[in-house]
């Protein structure tokens, strides 16, 4: 059944910590205060306006595909349907944050981040979560122009990956660009279009949400959704190697042709899951339609409003885990790759021989939507228990944003080995996944106003009198 709501006010528990926060504001000494407007003159309201955007980003030359190993290196051979990046830019109280999905198979590099956030930064746009749906049907972007890693090899697929971080930009200065003041509202919608491929476990758990953001002009015309689903983008063979947004393409499609407006699809924690096509559906096309249909169904039954205090606050957490796997085993760098392909598997080793670099994003917008995301292939239940515990309207996880590190098992999902679980798969060590859903939830509550995070301190060793005396009087 649809649990529809319009997001607008606070709680009374938000209220007071607006409140709390709005007088510790006063004393902190890097606060600049603007004058106290005149008598008879109305204090402006915070501003709240969203802009979208679209950009077609598929390779124009052959080049590798990324998804399955069994391809190697074959290059691919044209486009069954275009690859798309389509962003909002959402601007609350003054500051802005950009969401982008793509129908790539994970997110930007980090050298690829780091130019798009600082392209960014005379824009104003300070938080930006960029995922990839994890379509197995588009480019390979982790080649670089150095000797072993790409160039002279593979140039047009270095070329690509050069200029995707520009088309990126491209994309979320238009969405700045045509933002517009808005309303919006949320819903969601329990479901059983996905699987868990994974356990063994009678009770096999996936992520049965779906959410859905609506966002409208003030006049109530729908400027655009975003939806947030997961599962793996596989319903095409390996052995085709044209481009393809897979599913979420033809599910975008169907939704935009129905309602108008563009809609965004960030792709969920879907590391353990795959679809689950009702009876009489089959494949891409069909499935990302009926997926389609539920979003316009869920979408028509939102009601939105301006929001009453609008507001940003994000969060970015950089995390240096140990690997199970050793990338300096030149052994285990030959097997490697013979899976995959050599300069693939040496862009990854390059990455992750001094640890795996995870990045992590904690959003709360307008004090009651929680965005969190991760930078790879997180397990379903890891969104589960996010939703479970962080106590507010709802929250959303993005899977395979801004990175990708491959798989993030739960720790009981590791206990039983398999794709995805296994060290091979999943370097990452164990309890990675758990210490990122943590290090969200701690940043939510204080920024909620319901803990203080306390500098970590060091230990003090016991000196020499305090021992004796300890002693002394046992």
């Amino acid at each position: 059944m649809p649990a529809t709501t319009a997001i607008s006010r606070f709680t009374a528990a938000a209220y007071w910590a607006a409140l709390v926060c709005c007088l510790t504001c006063l004393t902190a000494p890097r606060l600049v205060w603007s004058a106290a407007p005149e008598a008879n003159t109305p204090a402006a309201a915070p501003a709240f306006s969203v802009g979208f955007a679209s950009k077609d980003i598929t390779p124009q030359a052959p080049v590798p595909m990324w998804g399955y190993a069994d391809r190697h290196a074959a290059l691919s051979q044209g486009t069954m349907d275009p690859l798309y990046a389509k962003a909002i830019v959402i601007e609350a109280g003054g500051d802005k944050l950009a969401l982008v999905g793509t129908d790539i198979g994970r997110g930007p590099t980090i050298p690829m981040m780091t130019k798009i956030r600082e392209a960014l930064k005379p824009l104003g746009i300070e938080h930006v979560i960029i995922s990839g749906s994890h379509s197995h049907h588009g480019p390979v972007i982790e080649l670089t122009n150095n000797p072993g890693r790409g160039k002279g090899t593979f140039d047009a697929s270095v070329a690509y990956a050069e200029k995707l971080p520009d088309l990126l930009v491209e994309v979320i200065r238009e969405a700045d660009a045509a933002r517009k003041p808005a309303k919006l509202g949320l819903g969601t919608r329990m479901h059983s279009l996905n699987r868990n491929r994974h356990t063994k476990q009678a009770n096999r758990v996936t992520d049965p949400v779906l959410g859905v953001l609506r966002f409208d002009d003030l006049d109530g015309k729908l400027l655009g959704l975003i939806v947030n689903f997961a599962a793996h983008p596989v319903m095409i063979d390996s052995k085709v190697l044209s481009f393809s947004a897979d599913y979420p393409g033809h599910m975008k499609r169907k939704v935009e042709s129905a309602l108008g407006g563009q809609c965004v699809f960030m792709q969920g924690a879907a590391g353990d899951l795959s679809p689950n096509p009702p009876a009489g559906v089959n494949g891409p096309e069909q499935f990302g339609q009926a997926l389609g249909d539920v979003v316009i169904d869920v979408a028509r039954s939102i009601e939105t409003a301006v929001p009453q205090k609008p507001s940003i606050k994000g969060r970015v957490d950089h995390f240096l885990f140990g690997s199970r796997i050793d990338f300096r085993n030149k052994l285990l760098m030959m097997v490697y790759a013979r899976a995959f392909f050599p300069e693939l598997a040496q862009a990854f080793a390059d990455e992750w021989a001094g640890g795996v670099q995870t990045e992590s994003n904690t959003v709360l917008l307008n004090g009651e939507l929680a965005m969190v995301s991760g930078s790879g292939e997180f397990f379903s239940n890891h969104a589960n228990r996010l939703r479970e515990r962080a106590y507010v309207k709802h929250a959303f996880f993005f899977g395979y944003a801004n990175g990708h590190n491959l798989y993030f098992p739960t720790i009981e999902a590791a206990s039983e080995g398999g794709y995805g679980a296994s060290p091979e798969m999943s370097p990452v060590e164990l309890g990675a996944g758990e210490k990122v859903m943590n290090q969200s939830l701690l940043n939510l509550y204080e920024m909620l106003g319901k803990i203080t995070i306390e500098p970590k301190m060091k230990a003090r060793q016991p000196d020499a009198a305090a021992t004796s005396g300890d002693q002394a009087g046992n």
